[in-house]
């Protein structure tokens, strides 16, 4: 895996949803707290607006918590990639396509056609040694054939 932090996907949408979290739980806590601040001075506070005001209150603060402990984890993450070393790139020398050649290149060599005859092949071998080669010695079972 050698895809950088900036590339990848995952990353930063752990970032933006961290972020966003945050801001979430910041505007939950900041509004209720506000609208229970002011209710509470004015005396026209309510039992709906102070004992549910208070409870999200607290479900604010979880959604904040979540925000933070997702930007810390992308902080993390980017300080655990700066510690893995990076291969060095390759370096590939460019061709220069207007040189010649210094090698010219040869034809395929092609094996000569002859109606040779085994025989004519080897002719230091006796017929029966001939006879010995068509069997194999460890297994007493024919040899397969060559053709040429």
């Amino acid at each position: 895996m050698n895809k950088s932090l900036s590339r990848s996907i995952g990353f930063w949408l752990l970032l933006i949803v961290s972020l966003a979290t945050t801001a979430v739980g910041g505007w939950l806590i900041s509004s209720q707290i506000g609208t229970m601040t002011t209710t509470l001075l004015d005396g026209t506070a309510t039992a709906v607006e102070v004992y549910v005001g208070q409870s999200l209150v607290v479900v604010g603060a979880g959604v904040l918590t979540a925000g933070i402990a997702g930007i810390l984890l992308t902080l993390g993450l980017v300080a655990a990639r700066s510690l893995v070393p990076t291969p060095a790139p390759a370096v590939v020398e460019t061709i220069d396509w207007t040189a010649e050649s210094e090698q010219t290149p040869t034809p395929a060599e092609t094996a000569p056609t002859t109606d040779a005859t085994v025989e004519d092949a080897a002719p230091d071998v006796t017929p029966d040694a001939a006879t010995d080669a068509t069997t194999d010695a460890t297994t007493d079972e024919p040899a397969p054939a060559t053709t040429r």
